[in-house]
């Protein structure tokens, strides 16, 4: 995202509503006590006064807190994945739920992210997903904290930074991967830039019944700029797990190695496509 800045040890990302206020101190009905005269009797409780919902722990392999660290996982690709490095969830290993009335489902999630190019490169993370009642059109809020260190991909990326700005015309690619799974090498940042950017899409459309994760890249083209930075109009299928639909998007990406990535428009398109 652009503006984002560099990882550091222990690293957050969010996007959430502004935080509740707490309850005041008197229940609604009690009266101030007059010097002299004993309190009155407490009323019934208010529901303002009846504290945090409780916390339900869940089976990881559950289908349910699977599909929020599915989406903190794509959340997190979005803002920490690069041409050089793809986030991806490895395992999810321990999962709570929270009924919050009035505002939600929240989700409490202890995960493994391994790295689309390197498996062996893994961190451990936790994030908290919260799924809206009522507003179908709200994205879920994520927070997230990775526990260490990403690795590094500056060295990575520059390279292919100029790479692209080196080309006499502009990259133009379909089928990634290929029917057989296959990623030329020379295609992997641009993979990998789609991982990160189609994390930005999964986050805006997801809910508590949905799973995306992106499936291939049909069709990219570079498009050509006068300022510093790379564009990319991608075609890409998206496979939803629940409903097994593949469902094509298209998203116009903007990078730059010290800026990141931007997604300026995307939209679901028709499934002919």
């Amino acid at each position: 995202m652009l503006g984002e800045g560099k990882e550091e040890e222990e690293e957050e990302g969010s996007v959430t509503a502004p935080p509740h206020t707490a309850a005041s101190c008197c229940r609604a009905g009690d009266s101030p006590v007059e010097p002299g005269r004993p309190p009155r009797p407490p009323g019934p409780p208010s529901p303002m006064s009846q504290g945090p919902s409780p916390v339900l722990e869940l089976p990881p392999s559950h289908s349910l807190p699977g599909r929020a660290a599915a989406l903190a996982a794509a959340f997190i690709a979005w803002h920490r994945g690069t041409p050089g490095r793809g986030p991806a969830l490895r395992a999810l290993r321990r999962a709570r739920r929270q009924d919050i009335d009035g505002v939600g489902h929240k989700y409490h999630l202890e995960f493994v992210l391994e790295d689309i190019f390197e498996k062996d490169s893994t961190v451990n993370c936790t994030a908290e997903v919260l799924y809206h009642l009522g507003n179908k059109n709200a994205a879920p809020d994520v927070q997230f904290t990775i526990e260490g260190e990403l690795k590094n991909t500056d060295e990575a990326d520059n390279l292919f930074y100029n790479q692209i700005k080196s080309l006499k015309n502009e990259l133009v690619a379909e089928n990634i991967p290929d029917s057989y799974g296959n990623v030329p090498p020379e295609m992997e940042p641009i993979r990998a830039l789609a991982w990160a950017a189609s994390g930005y899409v999964i986050w805006k459309n997801s809910n508590e019944n949905t799973k995306y994760q992106l499936a291939q890249i049909k069709h990219v083209k570079q498009v050509k700029r006068s300022d510093e930075y790379l564009e990319f109009d991608y075609m890409i299928l998206l496979h939803e797990n629940v409903s097994q639909e593949i469902i094509p998007w298209q998203m116009t990406v903007l990078w730059h190695p010290q800026h990141g990535i931007e997604v300026t428009q995307n939209s679901r398109q028709p499934k002919h496509v």
